[in-house]
């Protein structure tokens, strides 16, 4: 039973949607980091329900550091931050403890932890345990800017709608800042969120893309075999609820294409060697090269929905009918934004910490 990822820099998550408590344990970061704990709570707000495009559930997190911290520094030692659940309606999901939703982790989750797990809202696999995982990462993105790198994510498609590829990436990455609907096209951005109402009427759910950049990682980062820049984050990545597919630099097109199309050549510029075009977005076996690294993260549509679906009692063993009841999101897409972002900056974090220790990120 493992829920701890990373190996110089490591995050273990804990809690249940309806527990009285989530939150996460993050060990191995350098001391001297510095903790804003406004900007966590603004990362958190990202993250949070907001209008009729998300779940009715209402959590404020108001988180607590309980250790690892010290005159607003990280001290080197275990930094544990719990916030604790206050929106919790329990009874609205006493169905699903026998009624498993289709394309939900209730029927898998009672499998492995042999029906003793807390089906509540999702239990341990609800996005809900993500706020947390937001928290810690606001300190290691904090971590990141601190070495001069950035990392930024926007809503690339919701359905069929999509929003423009990254142009200049530093200045769209400085734009999406703070923004809790992030998308690079305006006009997209209405359509979007149409879309999503769209579903929310029907009873219905929808899903999306998200486009990733990282904006000055240095050259020479990552292993060549198991522990490949892409492997690293694809990892992290697939950990995040709902997310089915990832692709780097020009992904799947490029089995489309001969190598003299899909190659980026190299080319000295301003003394440093570059490439003219970033088809293999950043990464080459499985190391950084210096450019920026861009990599598109897919995510299926909510599976709880109001809709009725076919499904099983898992206690009589006979087929039945279940219409979710409950706070659910017609989408999480633009949610799942920070999230993204956030299980970036711990990869990026703990492949430096590997590379060049903690010593590389005092100042």
């Amino acid at each position: 039973m493992k829920n701890t990822f990373g190996n110089a820099v490591t995050l273990t998550l804990f809690g249940e949607s309806h527990g009285p408590a989530i939150g996460a344990v993050l060990d191995g970061l350098a001391p001297g980091i510095e903790v804003d704990e406004e900007y966590i709570r603004s990362q958190l707000s990202l993250r949070r329900p907001s209008d009729a495009l998300s779940t009715p559930r209402q959590e404020a997190d108001p988180f607590e550091i309980k250790g690892g911290v010290f005159c607003g520094k990280t001290t080197g030692t275990p930094i544990c931050i719990v916030i604790p659940n206050g929106d919790v309606k329990s009874a609205d999901y006493g169905e699903i403890a026998v009624k498993c939703r289709p394309g939900h982790a209730d029927y898998t989750g009672a499998q492995k932890y042999a029906g003793f797990n807390d089906p509540r809202g999702g239990g341990h696999f609800s996005g809900r345990i993500t706020a947390a995982l937001v928290a810690a990462g606001a300190i290691l993105l904090s971590a990141l800017k601190q070495k001069g790198i950035t990392v930024a994510t926007h809503i690339s498609s919701i359905g069929e709608v999509c929003d423009r590829p990254f142009g200049d990436m530093a200045a769209d990455a400085e734009a999406l800042n703070g923004k809790t609907f992030a998308v690079l096209d305006g006009a997209a951005e209405e359509k979007m969120k149409a879309a999503i109402l769209s579903a929310k009427a029907e009873g219905d759910s929808i899903g999306g893309t998200l486009e990733t950049v990282v904006l000055g990682m240095p050259a020479g980062v990552g292993e060549p075999w198991f522990d490949t820049v892409e492997g690293m984050l694809a990892h992290a990545l697939f950990s995040i609820p709902a997310v089915k597919g990832v692709e780097f630099g020009a992904g799947f097109s490029l089995s489309r294409m001969r190598g003299s199309e899909a190659n980026d050549p190299f080319e000295v510029k301003d003394g440093a060697i570059t490439t003219t075009t970033n088809n293999c977005g950043g990464i080459l076996g499985g190391i950084t090269n210096g450019m920026p690294l861009l990599f598109k993260t897919a995510i299926k549509p909510t599976p709880t929905i109001s809709r009725e679906q076919s499904t099983v009692d898992m206690k009589t063993l006979e087929n039945t009918t279940l219409s979710a009841a409950g706070r659910h999101d017609p989408c999480i897409v633009h949610r799942a934004r920070v999230v993204a972002d956030s299980v970036t900056a711990l990869v990026l974090c703990d492949l430096l910490t590997q590379k060049y220790g903690t010593d590389g990120f005092l100042k």
